[in-house]
Parts: structure tokens; C-alpha cells; sequence
């Protein structure tokens, strides 16, 4: 039976997980899809609050009521590249001195987030933050928060850069 090298290489590491709010998910997911060790993107929603949106839809949390943010689930391989350098490329692609926004996109679902799974991660990105704080001239309001569940946003949000054109996020 044929197994191509990426299956190959998918069943035999040990890949892990990333997951970054910085406002409209489909350009944060190309910046973090195109960066090599990044071995898959999906965007979704996480970060929620109240049970009764488990699950929720776009429709949901962009109504606010759910609490959800926008965010991308990075799977990377640390053997190729490090948490460290995923959390930097975070900062890179979004201003995290707005509020609950990004650009001309407002309400909470774009405020600037990372859910860490581990004590270590944590320690990264507010490492991260410290050596960061000097060079914005405004406070860094990136939320760093433990993370519980990710729902999987609707197929059409997926890559969707890549399958429909360039489009309006607000990437820097």
C-alpha cells in the first residue's frame, strides 16, 4: 500500500497544537498556513463562555452573545518549528493594543487572544509579551487564557483565501 511522504510523516510525529484570536480568522490563517513546520490550519471559534453555545455558528458569535472569538488552530511540528516562534509570528500579523478589534472589524469576537495548553506555553507568550512591550506605544491587550475547546468554524470559513482570492482582513 502507498503512503505518501506527508501521511507518512503525519501518522510518525508527534504534532502539536496552537491556537490565536487576532481578529477576522481567514487572514490570520494564511499568515500561520504558509509558515514552514505549520503542517495544517483550521479556523473556528473558542473561548466561550455559556454552555448553550456549544458548537455555536457564525451567525452566533457574531452576534456576541457567546462569548466565542475567532481563532486558528495551528498544528506544527516542534521538530521544524518552535511554539516560540509561532507565538512571535502572532504578534507580527495583528495589532494586540486593540480591544476587541482589529482594523475596522470590532466586537469580541476579534480581540486579540491566545489559549495556552500547558504551564509552559504560558510562560512563552507572556515571556513573549514582556520582551514585546517596549516597542508599541500603547498597551498590549492580548487576553492569555487556558485553553478548553475549540469548535470547528463552518467549512466555507476554511482556507478561504485560498479557495475564493485575497480578501478584506487586516493583516499587518
Amino acid at each position: 500500500m502507498f503512503v505518501s511522504y506527508l501521511s507518512k510523516k503525519y501518522m510518525e510525529s508527534e504534532f502539536r497544537n496552537a491556537y490565536f484570536g487576532a481578529g477576522c480568522f481567514w487572514g490570520i490563517e494564511e499568515a500561520f498556513f504558509k509558515m514552514e513546520g505549520v503542517i495544517d490550519t483550521e479556523v473556528g471559534y473558542a473561548g466561550g463562555e455559556d454552555e448553550e453555545y456549544s458548537n455555536p455558528t457564525y451567525r452566533q458569535v457574531c452576534s456576541g452573545e457567546t462569548g466565542h472569538a475567532e481563532v486558528v488552530k495551528v498544528i506544527f511540528d516542534p521538530a521544524e518549528i518552535s511554539y516560540d516562534d509561532l507565538v512571535y509570528k502572532f504578534f507580527e500579523i495583528h495589532n494586540p493594543t486593540q480591544f476587541n478589534r482589529q482594523g475596522p472589524d470590532y466586537g469580541s469576537q476579534y480581540r486579540s487572544l491566545v489559549l495556552y495548553e500547558s504551564s509552559g506555553e504560558r510562560a512563552i507568550v507572556e515571556k513573549i509579551i514582556l520582551e514585546l512591550k517596549p516597542s508599541f506605544e500603547r498597551k498590549i491587550v492580548t487576553l492569555v487564557e487556558p485553553f478548553e475547546v475549540f469548535w470547528k468554524a463552518e467549512e466555507y470559513h476554511q482556507k478561504y483565501f485560498m479557495k475564493n482570492g485575497g480578501g478584506s482582513c487586516r493583516v499587518i
